[in-house]
């Protein structure tokens, strides 16, 4: 019989996880802040809970899906967090981005109250959590991880065990670096480029196939040159995992160069309103300080 699943955290991206894990038969149990956001879900068959604790008393496995680390720990370690109505062997799978450090923190606070704990962040953006094709990384101990295995088999297209608990954030830390600075340098590219008066477009079809090509260039030149910023994954949100990711090296006493320079790409377009906008406009930034327009 599958375990009973907890859903924590119901945005843009935690609704399609649940809607997916409902489409595939489980029987999920639902909260979020957001009145909502919890009523779309429960449309689609969960079942209202009033607090994260209520969720985490009538399930097996909860799974948190919410913005940033403080929103983590209120979710689960809180006098209503999901921590205080999980039993002894309840499993709390924290897929949220946020800091490794505070990964670590909550689940030594969980192994106290003999509840185990996954951090498992992942890759895709909406679109991936839609068509249940997210990459996920997990940190925590290999019989947890094969607990799991059937609910991320639902919920991404991969699941890599990537060390101990708080492995899986620090390899989500180290995706964000690789995916912004990709972007970063791809706006630059396209920059130059469209000054020299070539097509944007035929530089990406060019370039492509060689070994510039990545995923990453695939999916954003187009949106680049076509102007479309409509978000798969905000500014505002890349910034706060480049935020993680320098506070996490300053603690562990590491200089990240190129990491810091994308910090202040990312805080600057913030502070000029883009933080809506889906990361490829980081090329916004680019422009403004070239003069240069990158379009078809």
């Amino acid at each position: 019989m599958a375990e009973k699943i907890g859903f924590i955290g119901l945005g843009i991206m935690g609704a399609p996880m649940a809607k997916n894990l409902i489409k595939s038969g489980y029987e999920v149990t639902a909260y979020d802040i957001v009145a909502s956001n919890l009523d779309k879900v429960a449309s689609d068959g969960a079942t209202k809970a009033t607090s994260a604790k209520e969720v985490a008393e009538k399930s097996d496995i909860t799974i948190i899906m919410v913005q940033n680390s403080p929103q983590s720990e209120s979710a689960i370690l809180s006098s209503e967090g999901a921590l205080m109505g999980a039993s002894s062997g309840d499993l709390i799978i924290d897929m949220s981005s946020i800091s490794p450090l505070v990964s670590q923190k909550i689940s030594k606070v969980c192994s106290e109250s003999k509840v185990n704990f996954l951090d498992a962040p992942v890759s895709g953006g909406e679109p991936g959590a839609i068509e249940g094709k997210l990459a996920i990384m997990v940190g925590g101990s290999s019989s947890d991880f094969e607990r799991s295995k059937p609910v991320f088999d639902i919920l991404g297209a991969s699941s890599v065990l990537c060390g101990d608990v708080g492995a899986g954030n620090f390899t989500k830390l180290a995706n964000q670096m690789i995916v912004g600075a990709n972007i970063h340098i791809l706006s630059e590219a396209l920059t130059l480029t469209s000054k020299a008066g070539l097509d944007p477009e035929t530089v990406f079809n060019a370039i492509k196939g060689g070994l510039a090509g990545s995923n990453v260039m695939n999916t954003k030149a187009p949106m680049m040159y076509e102007r479309n910023f409509k978000p798969g994954f905000r500014i505002e949100l890349h910034l706060k995992d480049i935020t993680n990711a320098m506070e996490t090296a300053n603690e562990m006493q590491i200089p990240l160069q190129v990491t810091s320079n994308l910090h202040q790409v990312l805080k600057t377009l913030v502070l000029n309103g883009n933080g809506g906008d889906d990361h490829s406009g980081i090329l916004k930034f680019v422009e403004g300080q070239s003069g240069v327009e990158v379009k078809k």
